[in-house]
Order: C-alpha cells, then structure tokens, then sequence
C-alpha cells in the first residue's frame, strides 16, 4: 500500500510536534483515568454453550414459551409449526377479498408457465399443475410469508432437468428419469426441512448476492436459448445447455428446418407479452395486465390452432394433458438401490437454489411491507410441502419471484392468496385440461422468455462493478459459467469464487497506519484523513479483523513491513526513527493461540530493533486470553491502554524521559 510522503518531511514532522503538543494539552486537561479491564474468566461449558446459544439460537426462539401454563406453550409450539393459527385470528372479510383477488391474479399467470416449466425439467405438462396445486396448499397452512406465491419456477426447472438427464434419458427411460425426479424432490425437501429444525438457515447465506445475480442472469439466457426450439419449430434440438452447442442446433437446419407458422405465432404473442409487460410496469394501476397476458395468449394461440389446423403445417402443439388430481407417487420413490445416492446428490443441489431464491424473496417482500420473517421456520414449511409433493407427483416448488410480485401488487394479505390458486388449478386440473391439446409449444416458449428476461438485472449487475470490483469477478465468473459451460458449473463457480472471497478476507485482513487528527486526540486511517498527522517516534497501526491461525503470521510480517517502510522513509530524510509501535486492537474481536504466539514472535523481532510495543483497546475476549497466555506479564501491564491517544501519549512522555 501506497505512502504519501511530503517533499518538505522534516517540516511536516515539525508541523507534528505542535499537532502533538496540542493533544498533550488536550489529554492533560481530560487526563485518562481508566485502565483497560479484564473480564472475570467464564468457565469452559459456560461459555462454549454461549457460543452455541449465539450461532443457532440468536434470537432466542424459547423466550415465548417461559413462565408459561403448559396449554400456552402447546398453543405456542403450534403456532409455530403452523403460523396460519397464529395470523388466521385476526382474519377478516377484508383480508379475505384481497386474498380472492390476489390468488385468481396469480393462478391466471401460473397456470401457462406451470406447463413451459414442466418442459424445461423435461416432465410432462401435469406435472407442472401438479407442483401448483399441493405444496401452495400445504405452505397456506405453514408458510409464514404474506406475499410468496409457490410453484415451479424456471431456474429449479432447468436445473433440475439438467441434473436428472445428466443421470437418464427423459425419452428412453421416461419411468425411471420421472422417479428419479421425485427421488430428487423428496430429498429437496428433506435438506430443506433439516436445515430449518437445525436451525442452520445461515448456510445458504454463503452463496453471495453478486454470485446469485450472475447465476440467475445466465440461467435466464440458457433458459431464453433452450426456448428457441419451440419458438422457431426445430425438431432435433441439443440435450446440452451451453450457449455453443445451442447456437449450432439452431442454425444448422436454417432455413428448412425452421418452421414459419411456429415463428410467426411466437413472435407475435411474445411482442403482446413484451408490451404487457412493459405497460404494468409503467403504470401501477394495470398490474393485472401481465399476470393475465399469458393466459389470454394461451386461449387465443390455442383456437387459433384449432380453427387453422395449423398443426397439420408443422406447429407443435402439447397434444395430451393428463386430466385429473395428483396421483400418488410415494411407491415411486427410490430409497434404495443406485439411483438413491443420485437422487440425494440432485435433491440437495436443487434444495439449496430453491431454498436461496424463496427466502431472497420472503425477506425482499417482507421488508417492503415492515414484518419480520422467521428464515428457519420458512424452510421447515418450504421443506414439508416439497415432501408431501415428492408423494403426489409434483417436482421441486419454491417461491416465484414474477409470480410473488404480482401476488403483492394484486393486494394479497395473507398465505390464504396461494391456498386460492391451488383450488384454481386443482379445479383446471379436473375440468380444463383437455381444452389444452391444441396449445401450440411456441406460446409456451414465449411466455418462458418472456418470464426469465426479468431475472437478468443488468442494474445490479453494474452497481456491483461501481462497489467491489471482486463481487463483480464472483458475478462474471456465475454467470460465464452458466452459458458457456452449464447450470451445474456455474453454480460450482459462483459457490467457489464466495468462499475464494471469505478466505481471502480471512487470510489477508486489512491494517493500516494511524495519524492523528489535528486538534483531537482521535487517530484515524491516514489514506482515508489526508491532514492526520504522524507523530514523531510513534507509529500506530490497526488490525482490521480478528487474528487466527489463518492469518495471524500474515498480520505480523504486514506489521513489520509497515514499521520496516517508515523507517527507511525516515531514515532518507534524516528524521529520528521509529522508538514505539502502537497496535490498536479496537477490531479485532476474537484471537486463539497462533495469534497470541505472533504476538510475541512480533515483541521479540520489535526487541531486536529496540522499538516498545503497545497495545490500545483490546476487548474483553482479547484481554481474557492475552492474561491466560501471561501475554501481558511479557509486554507489561503499562503498556496496555484504553485508547490509541492515551498510547500516544504515554510513549510521547517516556521518548522525552529519555532524552
């Protein structure tokens, strides 16, 4: 790191000396009468189930229960499993018609994508209806969420069909790929639920926002592309996903390949979504505009088809949807045998992206209307409802963003708006989807482009290049990965460039050189304060992060460096040398015992030099383990101080008994 340094050195020191006399002045006026303490030592147990209380139980989940007749609590631990006990006392009539409109809003825009989406995992139509008719009716009674709409959502389909046909082909071994999918499915929900009763929510944290950004931005161009073979007509289409291999399927068999009818249906009703779209966003008041678009393209493609026969032409048309309510899948379910490991191994990957996007989600729209959301409790209803779906023959469901949007701005006020649009599908399930055979593959993929182009927010995108350059490299690399590589890459690369990021942050910490603030006895970063001044003798450093045995012997050598530079700089201009090194320890909020012992490699190598270590503001935890360490009875409990400026002082003091 850069030093700016004065042409005129000596005349800045000068100009330090009366900066210093002031705050001697200063701190003789306010002398310090305070030492730093030390706190009396917990016991081991005590402070390790401290620990363990902080990590998982930071908000104190049994706090209700205390002090309570056992009917209370029993009310309580129902609640909490399902919090539609809770909400539902205070449900009315009101409520109740923002809810009816809300979910009749969602079901029209659910119901067209639930049949594209089935396609992107490769999984006939049904399934897609399925996925929207149980799990929003189990997450009405346990999800805690006012505003989450659930179902399929594009990105879990895509990776989810990716997976799975890595494993099987959907077409020639359609009994097994369907199994595996619900194999998968239940294990989503199992890691789902386990994570919330474990209460280990925090690791989806991991996966950071720059990282999601760029992998849901890629995923939609992947989805986008995947699209083109129902847009355009072609019939043999690349099982891969790369933007490469895509590209020659689509251009190989121009132009006899392509089907003109398919074009013209797809494009005309993707220009009708796009300005749907486009007018509900522009003007509040037509919300309902872009959640009912898909479906009026849907019936108005469909008879078009019909009255045309233009399937006779070459459009593909979905020919078949199953009629009827979920059937049982349970008996379809792999727990043993070679595909188990394959379906756990899908099931969490899946899981965790799904779990990711339903509680960015939760959290965004609960927010935006100021109640809390419990994470935990959130994947423990997201978890049960994935389930229960693995049973019923539905795949992996999770919240909606374009779907929970809608769900806000239809007026929904409560889990009620989910639990009408699953009796929306379960009644188009059980009359309505016969009415579905003529529905051209073109409207589908046009509802599906238009759907993702939403996930790619270049906005973000930009504002993560304007404030960390390395979030940006973590969002190309997702992304990147995405489209010319495949989902499951750029997944592996948006989780590897997150935890590149934290080791590095772990193992380089930032410290930085102190000056004093003219006038002050504060001390301060000398990059960010320009006018601090150095004083004379004295060089103050500060550690900006805890000191751990990932980076405790980098933490020294940077030290070092940093007191080596200043006296070389010193040394050229004929200025007197550096006498005493103050380590503020203000941030540093934990250290073990490689961070102690380079503490002491750092007073012995200051020794050599004859330069006195000092110490300002190490915290309770700090002092607690530099006194066990006999850390303190090595340096000497004078030179210990409350603050950086008292530090100063002191050494300023001793440099002039000296002389």
């Amino acid at each position: 790191m850069s030093h700016p340094v004065a042409a005129n050195e000596v005349k800045n020191y000068e100009a330090d000396d009366i900066s210093q006399y002031e705050s001697e002045q200063q701190l003789e006026k306010y002398p310090s009468t305070y030492t730093v303490g030390c706190p009396p030592r917990k016991r081991f147990l005590k402070e390790f189930a401290d620990g363990l209380k902080e990590t998982f139980f930071s908000d104190d989940p049994l706090k209700p229960y205390k002090d309570q007749p056992k009917s209370k609590k029993f009310m309580l631990g129902l609640q909490f499993l399902f919090p539609i006990f809770e909400w539902g006392r205070n449900y009315n009539l009101i409520k109740f018609k923002g809810d009816v409109i809300a979910g009749l809003t969602i079901a029209s825009l659910c119901i067209p994508q639930d049949i594209g989406y089935a396609k992107l995992a490769n999984l006939e139509p049904q399934h897609g209806l399925y996925s929207s008719f149980v799990p929003p009716l189990i997450y009405a009674f346990m999800g805690s969420s006012r505003d989450i709409a659930i179902g399929p959502v594009a990105v879990v389909s895509l990776l989810l069909g990716s997976l799975l046909q890595d494993e099987l082909d959907p077409i020639n071994n359609k009994e097994e790929y369907l199994r595996l999918a619900f194999t998968a499915t239940f294990f989503a929900g199992i890691t789902q639920a386990l994570l919330g009763f474990l209460r280990l929510g925090f690791l989806i944290d991991f996966l950071s926002h720059a990282a999601i950004v760029g992998f849901m931005a890629g995923a939609a161009i992947t989805i986008g592309l995947q699209q083109l073979k129902g847009f355009l007509g072609i019939e043999k289409f690349t099982k891969q996903t790369d933007i490469i291999s895509v590209m020659k399927s689509v251009f190989r068999p121009f132009p006899h390949g392509w089907n003109w009818p398919t074009i013209l249906i797809g494009t005309i009703f993707l220009v009708f979504l796009l300005v749907a779209k486009y007018m509900g966003k522009k003007n509040r008041k037509l919300f309902w505009l872009p959640a009912i678009a898909p479906l009026i393209s849907v019936v108005l493609a469909t008879f078009f088809v019909y009255i045309t026969h233009a399937e006779r032409h070459g459009v593909q048309i979905v020919k078949h949807i199953k009629k009827g309510i979920n059937p049982s899948s349970l008996e379809l379910i792999y727990f043993s045998g070679p595909f188990l490991g394959k379906g756990v191994k899908i099931g969490i990957i899946a899981g965790m992206i799904a779990l990711t996007e339903a509680v960015a989600i939760g959290r965004t729209f609960a927010s935006m209307k100021d109640y809390q959301l419990d994470g935990n409790k959130e994947m423990v209803a997201l978890g049960t409802m994935n389930v229960v779906g693995s049973m019923t023959s539905c795949y992996v469901a999770t919240g909606s963003f374009s779907r929970s949007a809608v769900n806000y701005m239809s007026g929904c006020q409560t889990p009620v708006s989910n639990l009408v649009m699953s009796v929306v599908v379960f009644f188009t399930l059980l009359l309505i989807t016969p009415l579905f055979k003529y529905t051209p593959n073109a409207i589908l993929s046009s509802i599906i482009i238009s759907a993702v182009i939403g996930l790619i927010d270049y906005e973000a995108a930009f504002l993560i290049w304007k404030v960390d350059k390395f979030d940006f490299i973590a969002c190309m690399g997702a992304f990147l990965g995405v489209i010319f590589a495949s989902v499951e890459i750029g997944l592996l690369i948006a989780v590897f460039i997150s935890f590149a990021k934290i080791l590095l942050q772990v193992t380089r910490p930032r410290t930085t050189i102190l000056g004093n603030l003219p006038r002050t006895t504060i001390y301060r970063n000398i990059e960010q304060y320009p006018d601090a001044n150095r004083v004379p003798g004295v060089l103050v450093v500060r550690v900006d992060s805890a000191i751990y045995f990932t980076n405790s012997n980098y933490v020294k050598e940077r030290i070092l460096r940093w007191l080596a530079d200043e006296e070389e700089k010193l040394k050229n201009k004929n200025i007197p040398q550096i006498e005493f090194l103050v380590v503020d320890m203000s941030p540093v909020t934990d250290i073990d015992t490689s961070g102690i012992h380079a503490l002491e490699d750092l007073f012995k190598s200051l020794q050599k030099r004859e330069v006195k270590l000092a110490l300002a503001n190490p915290g309770p935890v700090i002092m607690e383990k530099l006194h066990a360490s006999e850390f303190v009875e090595l340096i000497g409990n004078d030179k210990i101080f409350l603050t950086v400026g008292d530090a100063v002082m002191n050494c300023a003091k001793k440099s002039k008994e000296d002389v």
